[in-house]
């Protein structure tokens, strides 16, 4: 039975575990899926607050942590840089690793790499190491690649004119821990002192248990396995390995135009908030605001990325995809205007972190289940995997050039280099909504 069309959502059973590669859930035990989905979004929900606050509590002070490591402030930026080239290395195994033993296997793995990135890092602010900093922080980007994945993993058994929301609760999810986590980093890094680790280096200590503790969730409760259960079910065609290789992935996502527009759409909106989020709170320092601050600058930009995401995945399955993409670019461009005209003033650059945020929501969750859309059964964890590289990439690029830009120019021409980006991805989407969808 295709997991299309809603039929997947209407059957009243479901598989059992289905974590062992190449096993084959027996349709007739088991909960009813509608039961399953929701066990499945309560533990993907847990685990995004685990990760979302071990996530935010490093990642409030990993510029400045590498400025103070570096001594260097155009280098702050590759504070970013690592750790989204960490995400980036990493997607393209984990989603091999999903396609051959489900989605629990990979955000295990992707969880643990995180916690060893964590303690790394540590190593390397406690030994004076830039280096060996940058390689604890292209780890710890591990983690992240995990919160991005447990998306799709909701989306594997949502009916498809749920889709959208299914995404947006476990990105909701997040807001919990990602706001908590900038605003315990002071306390963190107090809690560290005594033991001669440099204060800023405190959160990635907390960081390495919270991840740790969300690898054991993920473990003992994501079972069965989503992305396996809704495998099972396919029809026998897509059920063979070469039609959900990587290759396959990729071939999806070069034949279909909304597929495309879907995985420039995330890649852009990352991008955008990854280099302006990344150099605020050093725009901030130049200006006298102390860590207290920072953190409650960039909670309220994170608050901007998760709160409102089920506002976001709402107006996706109301209104469609390409309209809330629409929304994103409005959105993410009145935030590059209100910080890249702030000039010290810290409510204006808190607003437009906010609305950074906001247009960051926006983006990934009309982007992600576009892309879940767009593409079949068998491929979608591959092109998920291929999303993911594709954003990595690109914001690892850009947090790299964000601190040059700082550094050589201003924080405002940073801004406006984001806004640069809209552009062709507003265009993009003009472009594709002209296209009549393939049924």
């Amino acid at each position: 039975m295709s997991a299309e069309g809603g039929r997947l959502g209407r059957r009243e059973d479901a598989a059992p575990d289905a974590g062992q590669a190449g096993a084959q859930p027996d349709p007739e035990a088991g909960p009813g899926l509608e039961a399953l989905q929701r066990r499945t979004q309560r533990v993907l929900v847990a685990s995004q607050i685990l990760g979302g606050l071990g996530t935010a509590t490093g990642i409030a002070l990993a510029a400045v942590l590498a400025k103070k490591v570096s001594g260097d402030e155009a280098l702050s930026g590759l504070a970013s840089t690592a750790s989204v080239a960490g995400t980036a290395v990493l997607s393209v195994p984990l989603a091999a690793l999903m396609n051959a033993r489900g989605r629990r296997a990979g955000l295990v793995l992707a969880y643990l790499i995180g916690t060893a990135g964590a303690v790394v890092t540590v190593v390397g602010a406690v030994v004076g190491s830039f280096a060996l900093l940058l390689v604890g922080l292209a780890g710890f980007g591990a983690a992240s690649s995990a919160n991005l994945q447990a998306r799709y993993a909701a989306a594997d058994l949502a009916e498809p004119d749920r889709r959208a929301r299914a995404i947006s609760t476990v990105v909701w999810a997040t807001t919990i821990g990602a706001v908590l986590g900038p605003n315990i980093a002071a306390p963190a890094g107090r809690s560290v002192t005594g033991f001669g680790i440099p204060k800023e280096a405190g959160p990635f200590v907390w960081a390495a248990g919270v991840f740790l503790v969300a690898a054991v969730l993920v473990h003992i409760t994501l079972r069965p396995d989503p992305l396996l259960t809704a495998r099972a079910m396919a029809p026998a065609e897509e059920q063979r390995p070469e039609a959900r290789s990587i290759r396959a992935g990729f071939a999806a996502v070069s034949a279909s135009p909304r597929a495309r527009l879907a995985l420039v759409t995330v890649a852009v909106s990352h991008t955008a908030m990854v280099s302006v989020m990344s150099m605020t709170p050093v725009d901030l320092e130049h200006h006298g605001a102390g860590i207290q601050l920072i953190g409650l600058v960039i909670s309220g930009h994170i608050t901007g990325m998760y709160a409102f995401s089920p506002v976001m995945g709402r107006l996706a399955d109301r209104f469609g995809r390409l309209t809330v993409i629409g929304l994103a670019v409005g959105l993410l461009a009145c935030a590059a205007l209100l910080a890249g005209t702030s000039d010290g003033s810290r409510a204006q650059s808190a607003a437009g972190l906010f609305l950074l945020g906001l247009g960051w929501s926006a983006g990934l969750v009309s982007g992600s289940a576009l892309l879940t859309d767009s593409v079949p059964q068998a491929a979608r964890a591959a092109a998920q995997g291929l999303s993911d590289l594709t954003t990595s990439l690109a914001a690892g690029v850009g947090g790299a050039t964000a601190g040059l830009v700082v550094a050589t120019a201003s924080y405002a021409w940073l801004n406006l280099a984001a806004a640069c980006l809209l552009v062709p991805l507003g265009a993009l989407a003009l472009f594709t909504r002209r296209i009549p969808q393939q049924p």
